[in-house]
């Protein structure tokens, strides 16, 4: 399928990023079938609707949930789907305790083959404004790329293009994490000298990881790695960041996520990172830090000495 052949684009998921992709589509003259729980206003050429079946009706579909979520969905969502579609996921996170990636979840649970993950400092209000940005889409599918450049892209939003899609979804989860770290750091009054060294040794952190399980280390250097954490530093108010903030205050991981206002992946993966990292016989550091914030067995202020006052080594 060219990308001069996408009629029409569904999109999984009401929350704020599925609105904003609808919204991107729209603005690019497609019509939109847009899944969601929750009544939206009408908009022209958008169709809000609660029936799965009226979203597989697109050649292009967007699955905007939380990876906590998306084995469920994509199951329902697989009794509609067939080899014809072309499916892109948001998520930031991973499935499960084997940290699976969304992409191998849906392949696994609908017919849909041509698969992809759409990542880096792609913000929400830049999609629904059409603001100058960008982005990059992982994909084994050069028609999955040039759809999605088609639906979203315009004058002033670019998005690159990888095959790299492991690189592309570990990159995306694991910012998550440093983006948490990030809002501990800020809300404890830490200066830019800090800061810099916590996201430099963070992205070190993470490449290491990713590599591990097969990804490309250039990645982790691109749009879906660096790009994407330095829109969190230069503060994109990602949830993740605010989450952190919200716990560096005292509050409890549920009491935080309701103030950050979204549900945010990094808090479910980061023990599982960390025990993934161990049996790999990798260093995760921040990795097992945010993990003892979010269980409570460590203070904000006390994980952030800790990471400072490690041993030096070698860059």
């Amino acid at each position: 399928m060219s990308a001069a052949r996408v009629r029409s684009l569904g999109v999984v998921g009401g929350g704020g990023f599925g609105q904003a992709l609808a919204h991107a589509a729209l603005r690019t003259g497609h019509r939109v079938h847009l899944w969601s729980r929750r009544e939206l206003p009408a908009v022209e050429r958008l169709t809000v609707t609660h029936d799965l079946a009226a979203v597989a009706t697109a050649d292009l579909i967007f699955v905007a949930v939380p990876s906590s979520h998306v084995v469920e969905t994509a199951k329902a969502l697989g009794e509609h789907l067939e080899g014809r579609h072309l499916v892109v996921h948001v998520s930031r996170g991973l499935v499960g305790d084997r940290l699976d990636t969304v992409s191998k979840v849906l392949r696994t649970q609908t017919a849909a083959r041509r698969v992809g993950c759409l990542a880096g400092p792609l913000g929400a209000d830049t999609l629904r404004d059409g603001l100058p940005g960008g982005g990059v889409i992982g994909t084994a599918f050069p028609e999955v790329a040039a759809a999605v450049c088609e639906v979203v892209s315009g004058p002033s939003l670019r998005i690159y293009e990888t095959d790299d899609v492991l690189g592309v979804e570990l990159s995306s989860a694991l910012v998550g994490l440093l983006a948490l770290s990030l809002g501990f750091a800020q809300e404890l009054g830490f200066g830019p000298g800090t800061l810099s060294v916590l996201m430099t040794r963070g992205l070190a952190e993470v490449t290491r990881f990713g590599v591990a399980l097969g990804a490309d280390a250039r990645t982790f250097s691109g749009m879906a790695g660096v790009g994407d954490m330095m829109a969190a530093a230069f503060g994109d108010t990602r949830p993740e960041v605010l989450l952190g903030r919200s716990l560096a205050r005292g509050r409890s991981p549920e009491d935080a996520a309701r103030e950050a206002g979204a549900y945010v992946e990094g808090v479910q993966i980061a023990r599982r990172v960390a025990s993934r990292a161990k049996q790999l016989g990798i260093e995760t550091p921040i990795a097992d830090a945010i993990a003892q914030v979010v269980e409570g067995t460590l203070t904000p202020r006390g994980a952030l000495e800790h990471l400072m006052q490690r041993k030096v080594r070698r860059e």
